[in-house]
């Protein structure tokens, strides 16, 4: 009896043993993976700058006419709405249904009016107008560092408020892209047409698919909104993570809304040629028909660039110029 006893408590001895063991080689390995990991996610730290607002016109009165009442056939023209009023509520035989019918006259005219305002008034960001939306994507070498510093000066210093801020990212940005065409490797490009109202849905759709390419935003400024986070991902390096995997490549996503269809001939690029002549068109876009704006890129840092394989991976719609 006492033999079968012993004989149980070495094989609960044994199972403790092999738990531990497994334990303390799973500690191990996750401990590992995780501390790789940390200045990898650091390296996918990208940036982001942009803003908009897609609004409806605002449907206000016309500007009220500086001409006085001069009799004749002109019922409802500047004031003279105000001086016949007084007639058709008077009682007299102004009133019954000459009154209503008179009053009807004014409110179609009125109307009408209103209509004529928003028709002119709401230009290019009218409820049927046209919203052009484009993506631009380039991959660079990782000569083009100074790329990623204009960038970060840009997030930090520029006004995301208002279109014309916006504009001037976005001339900014294309500008810096258009220095370095010699370190131009991948292109990608999409562009749709859609109407006002269902514009905004598709810019955020696009802008949020994009942004979840980025393991996080180190840097943004978003409508004069600036966020840093609290260790850029440079000073989360090691040298030893700067050694190993060499990496090759800068991604810059330009994500822009425009009124109108002032970029309806934006070729597919596929061609350094075509990508500097899109670059171009999308950067002299006036300010008064920008309306939202979005310029992701990754990694934020410029101590550090993405491999073949992370490019490839993430961004497979990229093709080689």
């Amino acid at each position: 009896m006492s033999s079968m006893k012993e004989k149980f408590v070495k094989k609960i001895k044994l199972w403790v043993r092999s738990i531990l063991v497994v334990a303390l080689v799973a500690t191990t390995v996750s401990s590992i993976l995780f501390s790789n990991a940390a200045p990898a996610m650091a390296r996918r730290g990208g940036g982001r700058i942009g803003g908009g607002s897609f609004r409806s016109p605002t449907r206000s009165a016309p500007a009220p006419s500086n001409r006085s009442y001069s009799g004749g056939n002109n019922y409802y023209g500047g004031g003279s709405s105000l001086f016949f009023l007084p007639f058709l509520f008077s009682g007299g035989g102004g009133g019954g249904l000459f009154g209503l019918l008179i009053m009807g006259a004014i409110a179609a005219a009125v109307l009408q009016s209103f209509r004529g305002n928003a028709d002119t008034g709401g230009g290019i960001t009218g409820l049927d107008s046209k919203v052009t939306l484009v993506k631009l994507q380039v991959g660079l070498l990782s000569s083009a560092r100074e790329l990623q510093r204009d960038l970060t000066r840009l997030a930090q210093e520029a006004d995301t408020s208002d279109s014309e801020g916006l504009a001037l990212i976005l001339r900014e940005a294309t500008v810096s892209l258009l220095r370095h065409p010699e370190y131009w490797v991948y292109v990608a490009s999409a562009k749709e047409v859609a109407k006002f109202e269902q514009a905004e849905q598709k810019f955020n759709s696009l802008a949020m698919s994009q942004r979840s390419k980025l393991n996080s935003e180190v840097l943004s400024n978003v409508n004069s909104r600036l966020i840093e986070g609290r260790k850029s991902a440079e000073a989360l390096l090691t040298p030893s993570a700067l050694e190993e995997d060499p990496s090759e490549y800068i991604v810059v996503t330009l994500l822009l809304a425009a009124a109108g269809d002032y970029l309806n001939n934006l070729p597919q690029i596929r061609s350094a040629s075509e990508l500097s002549q899109a670059l171009s068109s999308i950067g002299a876009v006036p300010s008064d028909r920008v309306l939202a704006l979005e310029v992701l890129w990754e990694p934020q840092s410029e101590k550090y660039t993405l491999s073949s394989d992370q490019v490839l991976s993430v961004y497979p719609e990229l093709i080689r110029i």
